[in-house]
């Protein structure tokens, strides 16, 4: 039944209460997607940049870079990665989620399910690299203000035409299921990225988004019923959740936020 697609009943590893999250302490960033999932999860992790520092955090990815240091050969590119008692690392943000979701019974323990989810935590890390490419379409290296110009004409675009359409594919996929989740009758990892997408969309573009969730009042129930359960409204409310700003992924520059099709 396409309501009953999760099993999601599973032991937890000896090592679910040894995770180290590596990530940059000042903003929420990708990080906030693991750290979202993790909290969901119940998790016992360390949030090493905001506890033990940045300057930890950074002095970890750039031993990475180093041969003489003795980088491993499988290592972090960027953060967020989380590192495993044994000295395992798993990067990327979408690799991140789902491997807590693995060692949680947040997805599915059938591979094709797997996959399903999978796609959709894919799907937000695609459309979060399209919200970043709004305010840096030219360059990384580059500070926003140096781009303005082309970020204005990135952001039309985005805001006037991919986001609604990227919502309402989301909202449809939703409906589809049958069920109150994205997968169907029960909570996945999916659920909980979406419910930060939509947060940090919301934030960055206000006028746009009101008018992309006009028709997708699936998805907006959702995302406000993932908000209060219980771990993720105590994280949201804690000090520990840091606010959106400037330096991060959703950035809320009122000159973007075009809510007109461009």
């Amino acid at each position: 039944a396409a309501g009953a697609m999760v099993d999601n009943k599973r032991e937890r590893p000896d090592n679910a209460a040894s995770l180290r999250l590596y990530y940059h302490p000042e903003i929420p960033g990708r990080g906030e997607f693991v750290r979202l999932v993790l909290e969901e999860a119940g998790l016992d992790y360390v949030d090493v940049g905001r506890v033990e520092g940045g300057d930890v955090v950074r002095a970890r990815c750039a031993a990475f870079k180093s041969e003489e240091a003795g980088a491993p050969a499988l290592r972090p590119f960027a953060p967020p990665f989380l590192e495993l008692e044994d000295g395992t690392l798993i990067s990327q943000t979408a690799s991140c989620v789902m491997y807590v979701g693995e060692i949680s019974g947040l997805v599915p323990s059938d591979p094709a399910k797997r996959a399903v989810v999978n796609a959709l935590v894919l799907t937000v890390a695609d459309i979060s690299a399209e919200v970043h490419d709004t305010h840096h379409p030219l360059k990384v290296s580059l500070y926003y203000e140096d781009q303005k110009d082309a970020a204005k004409l990135r952001a039309a675009e985005f805001v006037g035409l991919r986001l609604p359409k990227q919502l309402k594919y989301l909202d449809e996929t939703l409906r589809a299921g049958g069920g109150d989740f994205m997968c169907g009758a029960s909570l996945t990892v999916a659920d909980v990225v979406v419910m930060h997408l939509l947060n940090g969309l919301e934030h960055a573009f206000p006028r746009g988004y009101k008018k992309a969730t006009a028709a997708t009042h699936a998805l907006v129930a959702l995302a406000k019923r993932i908000r209060e359960r219980p771990r993720i409204k105590a994280y949201l409310e804690s000090d520990r959740c840091k606010p959106f700003n400037e330096n991060g992924l959703f950035r809320k520059y009122p000159e973007l936020d075009i809510a007109e099709d461009p």
